[in-house]
């Protein structure tokens, strides 16, 4: 956790110094594209910031060398739900700014364009695009190893900053050259006229996002985790000479819940603390996947209604 919250760092300072020059160009240039650009990093930037907050909060509650503070007595359960609300409000969010510049590129077109200092624009475009590819492969080479759903939507967010980018230069060295020929005419649209392209293609990226955040925040069972635990309970359920079993199953983010309830026949031959709970430790063991993001609970009981 350490390490994904270093690469955030990174990519919050890399995306705030983009984002305010981005912003600072579309002013001197007067380009609508390359401040929409400036905006979206910097709402990109203010959502790696909460990210970056969640991670922290999730890494200092599940560190067994910290004391049990005011904020982990209050979330005695841990701050593993915050993960795909800020994921969620992400994805909104970007998608939200896309929406408003295709609606503010269209106005633009409908009232004839606007000029454009295509040098400065094409300067800038230049610049953000290394600075994005560089950023997307540094980020997405670290979460090979780190494995974060939070580096996995920055790397997204870097490579979509990329295609924008170079959807940008194109357009504008291409207006370069049309200034001074028969075409210089296209010139004041291709501004507005990039932005809506690069408006649609972005507004649909985050939408996967957004459905598994809303998945985990509504608890809905991942199929594949729910088959996984009910093949290891299945068995356990035949060896055990138990008579059945009930599973209940979330994932939170990176947070896999998992409650399991085995009801054994009434009279069955009592069975001291000790070998209870090596059953329970066999059990987690074939359920694999233990450590800090792991929530499991293991019952028995000759009573159906207590796991119902």
């Amino acid at each position: 956790m350490q390490a994904e919250q270093t690469v955030l760092k990174t990519s919050i300072g890399v995306t705030i110094l983009i984002a305010c020059s981005g912003i600072i160009f579309g002013i001197v240039t007067g380009s609508f594209s390359i401040a929409f650009d400036g905006v979206y990093s910097l709402a990109d930037a203010s959502m790696s910031i909460l990210a970056l907050v969640v991670a922290r909060l999730i890494a200092s509650d599940t560190d067994p060398n910290r004391g049990k503070g005011k904020l982990r007595t209050r979330f005695s359960l841990g701050f593993w739900h915050l993960e795909p609300i800020v994921l969620g409000l992400n994805g909104i969010l970007l998608m939200s700014v896309s929406v408003y510049a295709l609606i503010n590129a269209i106005i633009s077109i409908l009232s004839g364009g606007h000029t454009l200092k295509f040098d400065y624009a094409i300067l800038y475009a230049g610049v953000t695009l290394m600075a994005c590819l560089i950023m997307a492969i540094v980020v997405r080479k670290k979460n090979a190893t780190i494995r974060s759903e939070f580096l996995t939507l920055d790397a997204t967010a870097w490579i979509m900053s990329a295609g924008i980018t170079a959807a940008l230069l194109i357009a504008f060295i291409g207006g370069f050259f049309v200034e001074g020929t028969s075409l210089a005419w296209i010139a004041p649209y291709i501004d507005p006229a990039v932005l809506a392209v690069v408006s649609i293609v972005i507004i649909p990226m985050p939408i996967g996002t957004v459905r598994r955040a809303l998945s985990d925040i509504l608890l809905m069972t991942p199929e594949p985790l729910r088959a996984r635990i009910d093949t290891v309970a299945t068995a356990v359920v035949s060896e055990q000479a138990f008579l059945s079993h009930r599973a209940y199953v979330a994932r939170i983010g990176r947070l896999m819940q998992v409650e399991l309830y085995f009801i054994v026949p009434v009279g069955m031959p009592a069975r001291t603390i000790e070998e209870w709970d090596r059953l329970r430790d066999e059990i987690g063991a074939r359920i694999g996947g233990e450590g800090p993001n792991r929530w499991l609970t293991i019952a028995f009981t000759a009573d159906t209604e207590w796991a119902e």
